[in-house]
């Protein structure tokens, strides 16, 4: 320990730890929170809701289909002069439907096939007429990370970005009895 005379005349005490020439050992780093933070901050695009029918209409009662077009990546970074490499992948999909109705998937949806059942789909369904719905598609990613040329690791939390919301109108189709009957 050691007394000086600080610039205002006080008395500083300062401490010394270790002795001449002792070097700290740095300390351990949470590599799970750091590269969480870096995960946070990373630009990922937005999942665009595709919808069919296409043309920004479609009908009550019929089943629209959503569906999103997003990869998994990879992003390379420097944290804390190591090299650090982040999996990012798409692990959710939380539908918004503009008609105060949301639910959750795992799969990001498909284009229409009639070869497929409808249970192969991302679908639903309008009750009531609406000029101006604005469904959309948050996706949740998750991410696996290593530094250097370590092993992958899961990164201990999840992104969410919304997506750009789509147009839609819902109509309700009027029968009419058309000829001589």
């Amino acid at each position: 320990m050691s007394i000086r005379k600080g610039l205002n005349g006080r008395r500083i005490e300062l401490k010394v730890c270790g002795g001449p020439g002792s070097i700290a050992k740095p300390a351990k780093v949470n590599w799970g929170v750091v590269v969480l933070r870096a995960f946070r901050a990373t630009v990922i695009p937005p999942g665009d809701i595709v919808i069919q029918p296409p043309g920004g209409k479609t009908l009550i009662n019929f089943e629209t289909l959503y569906r999103t077009e997003v990869d998994a990546f990879t992003r390379s970074f420097r944290l804390l002069g190591q090299r650090v490499q982040l999996r990012i992948r798409p692990t959710s999909y939380t539908w918004v439907s503009g008609d105060g109705e949301q639910f959750t998937t795992s799969s990001p949806g498909v284009a229409y096939d009639s070869a497929l059942p409808m249970t192969a789909y991302v679908s639903h369904s309008y009750e009531h007429p609406s000029e101006a719905l604005h469904p959309r598609v948050d996706v949740t990613w998750s991410a696996t990370y290593r530094v250097g040329d370590g092993r992958w690791l899961p990164v201990p939390g999840t992104v969410t970005t919304s997506g750009t919301a789509a147009n839609l109108e819902v109509v309700e189709a009027r029968s009419v009895l058309l000829g001589g009957y």
